[in-house]
């Protein structure tokens, strides 16, 4: 009974070891499918698969969740509410501006 123990924990321990390597290195599958009729392409699917951690993968310049109003949606609000912030000081601008041109101007 012990060495069956003894060889769950080495399996385990061994499968966290490859584990950690390749969030830590990266492991990146690539594939494509493609579907025919007579010769005739009909549907291509193209596959790309990277597994690494969060820290490899800004590392390397993916940062995509950030931004994917899917996995960040407040920043989607945010963004919308700052389109509407910049309309307002556009139009208060050009209130401004204006009431500016009304006092310079010469009274007659």
């Amino acid at each position: 009974m012990p060495t069956s123990l003894t060889e769950g924990q080495g399996r385990s321990s061994g499968l966290v070891d490859v584990l950690d390597r390749v969030l830590d290195k990266g492991l990146v599958i690539a594939g494509d499918i493609k579907v025919s009729l007579a010769e005739v392409e009909l549907l291509t699917i193209r596959i790309r698969l990277l597994i690494c951690s969060i820290d490899k993968a800004e590392q390397i310049g993916l940062d995509w969740w950030k931004y994917d109003h899917h996995f960040s949606p407040g920043k989607q609000a945010l963004s919308a509410e700052n389109d509407d912030l910049r309309k307002q000081v556009r139009a208060l601008e050009r209130q401004l501006a204006s009431l500016t041109r009304r006092r310079s101007a010469p009274v007659r």
